[in-house]
Parts: C-alpha cells; structure tokens; sequence
C-alpha cells in the first residue's frame, strides 16, 4: 500500500478529523423484519410494514445482524456490552418512520481501536447498531434535491442493518484517514461481515473535520462532509474543507457547524443543514425492542472464531522478511500474506518472495500458485537456474494454469548460462560495438544508464532471454572499471 504525499497545510496550522463509517452488515435480510437484504433489486420490492414503518407493524431484531455487529467489536478492540436500542428522531426524505432506530446512550460496542500500518492507533469511540435509510433519486436541477423538478424513493434499503464505526477526533493526517478507512475495509473483509462495496454504498464515510493552530490542543468548530464514496473523494474532499476553514479563520470570520455535500466533480463541498446538537433528536429507549445482553459464553465464542487480523498478519509478514511497512500491507490487502510464509517456510529466499510478490502477481486471482511450486520457483532463481526474465514468464504460466516450475522451465527450454559462456559473449559484445562501449566507460551518468541497457538488450536478445540481466550488469561494471579501458574511476 503506497499512499500519495501528504498535502500540506498552510504554516502554523493542523487537521484535527474524526470519520463516521458506515457499514452495512451482509444479512440475508432486513435488521427489523423479513425482508431481502439485496442490493440492485428493482426500486420497492425487499419492502414490508415494518421497514415502511406502517400503523400497527412491529419490528423483531435480526440476531445474525446483532452476531455480526458483536464480532465487528471484538476486532476492532471494543468492549462488547448490554445495549438498548433507541429511537432518534429527525425528518429525513427518504426515512419512512421520522425516526430511526440505532443505539445512543448503551451502545453494543465501545472503547476500541485500530492500529494502522506505521504504529499510530485511531480510537474507537464507539461501533454501534442501527437501520439504513431509504434513497432518493431527485429528478432535474443537477440531482439536488432543492433544485430537482420532483424526487424519487426508494425504500429497498430502508431497515438495512448498519455498523456506525465513529472514530475518536484524532486523525492527524489525510494519510492516516486514508489508511483507517482502508484499514477497517481490511478488518471487515477478513471476518466476513460486510461486502465493504464504497461504490455499491454498503460502505460509506462521514468525515468530520476542523483546524487548529499547530499546538493547540482545543476542539474547535467542525464541520461534516457527506457524500463520500471512495477513499479517493475522501481524501480530497478533507483538504478542501481544511482550506476552506483556515481561509475563514485567517479573514476574522469562523466556520459555523454544518453538514456539506461533497460534489466530486466540481472538487468542492456546499453547504447542507445547521447540524443539530444531540437534543435535537429527542433520543428515547426504543419501546418495542428488548435490551441486548451478550453473555460471557457467546463472547468468548466470536473471539475463540476470531481469524488473523491485518494488524496480525502484518506483523507476521514484518517478522518473516525486511519488507517494510507499505510493502507489506499491499501484500495483506492483496491476501498474499499467507502464500508468502509458506513459501518463506518451505526455504524460499523472503525478500525475493516478497519482491516476486509485490511486482509480478499483481493478479485478482492467484489461486493456481500453490505454495510449493512458488516456493520452487524461488528457489530455483536464487540458485541460478533461472533467471529473473525467465522466473517472471514460469510464474506467469503458474498464473494461468498452475503446475510445477521445473517442469514448465523445462518445456520452454529455460538452463541458465553458465558464467563462463555469459562472460565470453559480453566481451564478443565489447568488441563488436567500440562506439558504445566508449560512451559506457567515458560518459555522463545518462550515457551510462543508456548504454547499459543497451548491451543488456542485446545480450537477451541473443541468448532469447537466458541471460540473467543482473549478472550482465555486474560483468560489464567490472569491465568498466578496468585500467584497460581508461574509466573515470581508474
């Protein structure tokens, strides 16, 4: 995982962000009733009484939905609780009941963390249950709903269940807000509770941002930014509310607390609403739910259940080979942790592993690689059997169709050359090209590169790729420091 420069705020300033990431849980269906959980579903059929919020209809907790949410806890830290469900109320276009049912005072879970790959922790306020909204799509005017000439809903995902994973005002940076929210992605995918999909909206992120002067330790005004559908998006859409509030500050004026939408394309927020205060939304014990108590036993069983985590399995990978922090969790991210130590294990070289890994398997599905024959292949291009030109096009074939790499080398006619022979037709090179190897030996640094590639691609050319380009590269280096040849360095 290779993230961009950190964007730079104007001097005497720092980025204080805490995100709101919301999850919706992989149920087969609805948090309060027995609907479809499916996305992509025509508009208003995974519907009922209960998620339309009719007279009369009575919501039953889904317990897979309470499951997950418990084991989403457990990996993120949190101290899994008693919890009650309540009823907050606000007007929402798309909301059927003009309230939604979540957790407030007594959430399930509270307390955690996230480690991200450089060491620093994001704190875990909180990671509690609550049902998803309906969608409107606004008709005309751009898409926003004050400018729409008439407005669609629908309610297929009204009653979806939901994780509200709200992060503790801490993230620093954009890198690490970045890194969190692909973190926590990591986490949901490896216990299988949620798809994680930002583009399908089952994963979506608020952020709320505000600025300070470098050194100051208050909280000051926030402002929170919706609409952000991919980490990208969430990443520029920070910077942009860090500039916009610093501009304000640095005028005399102050920021006022306000939801903004993010608008992708045009790279700027607008306003929303004034955001409400906690009063506002009137919270009360919702009347027709029991309290959730987890026992001691169920607890224990999510965590005896409980798989390698990417904070874990970076470690492990950390521990196995010098690798460093980015290259690792790119390695994690992509799944290929595991393929890399059993590889390790079985004697393959761990940073020609892990430079195999990073650079040519790049590959959605590598499910034919076993561990064995990657381990093989290693081993057999750290011996010198092959050559890195020739283990990348064997892995290739493993790719594609799997099997054994000394078997595939051996159809296509791979045998490394022996260092006599390489060395022999290097100087044949020599001799055949005066010109160039002058411009070697005797130019400037780009010469050099330039040359250097040259000889290189006709050595490969000449033996169709069995020659190791590293080994050419330090015969003609030895060549060139000769006295002999009159190099700079003699």
């Amino acid at each position: 995982m290779s993230w961009s420069i950190e964007p730079t705020l104007p001097e005497g300033w720092e980025l204080v962000v805490g995100l709101e990431v919301h999850v919706e849980l992989s149920t087969a269906t609805k948090l309060f009733c027995g609907c479809a959980n499916r996305f992509g579903s025509e508009p208003n059929t995974n519907i009922c009484p209960v998620c339309l919020g009719l007279p009369g209809s009575l919501p039953v907790i889904n317990g897979t939905a309470v499951k997950y949410a418990m084991q989403l806890g457990r990996a993120l830290l949190c101290d899994v609780k008693p919890a009650v469900m309540a009823r907050k109320n606000y007007f929402y276009p798309d909301m059927p009941k003009d309230y939604q049912t979540t957790q407030y005072e007594q959430p399930t879970n509270s307390d955690g963390e996230v480690v991200l790959p450089d060491g620093f922790t994001v704190g875990i306020e909180r990671a509690h249950i609550e049902e998803d909204t309906g969608k409107s799509t606004h008709i005309g005017g751009g898409g926003r709903i004050n400018e729409a000439i008439y407005s669609l809903v629908d309610y297929n995902r009204a009653g979806v269940p939901l994780i509200e994973i709200v992060s503790r005002p801490c993230l620093d940076t954009i890198d690490h807000a970045k890194a969190y929210v692909s973190g926590l992605r990591d986490i949901l995918l490896a216990i299988g509770v949620s798809d994680a999909r930002m583009e399908e909206g089952s994963m979506r992120v608020d952020a709320n941002v505000s600025v300070r002067p470098v050194g100051s330790d208050e909280l000051r005004t926030r402002c929170e930014l919706k609409n952000i559908n991919s980490i990208r998006s969430m990443a520029r859409a920070i910077e942009y509310e860090a500039r916009r509030q610093i501009d304000l500050y640095t005028s005399g004026e102050r920021p006022r607390q306000e939801t903004r939408h993010w608008d992708e394309a045009a790279g700027r927020s607008t306003p929303g609403r004034s955001k409400e205060n906690l009063d506002d939304y009137r919270f009360f014990q919702e009347p027709d739910l029991v309290p959730l108590v987890p026992t001691a036993e169920e607890i224990a069983a999510i965590d005896a259940a409980m798989p390698a985590l990417p904070a874990a399995r970076r470690a492990a990978l950390v521990e196995a080979s010098s690798a460093d922090a980015d290259v690792v969790a790119t390695l994690v991210e992509r799944g290929q942790d595991a393929l890399a130590l059993a590889a390790i294990g079985r004697g393959a070289d761990a940073d020609k592993v892990v430079t195999r890994l990073r650079h040519d398997l790049a590959v959605d599905d590598f499910s034919k690689v076993s561990a064995e024959s990657f381990a093989a292949l290693i081993v057999m291009e750290t011996s010198g059997d092959l050559t890195a030109t020739q283990a990348k096009q064997v892995l290739a074939e493993l790719v594609d169709s799997g099997g054994d790499p000394r078997s595939i080398a051996a159809e296509r006619g791979f045998e490394a050359m022996h260092d006599d022979e390489l060395a022999d037709l290097v100087d044949r090179l020599i001799a055949d090209n005066p010109d160039e190897w002058q411009r070697f030996v005797g130019g400037h640094e780009g010469d050099r590169k330039k040359m250097q590639g040259f000889f290189i691609g006709q050595i490969m050319r000449a033996t169709k790729g069995q020659a190791d380009g590293r080994a050419v590269a330090d015969l003609l280096a030895q060549r060139g420091r000769s006295p002999a040849n009159g190099s700079p360095g003699t």
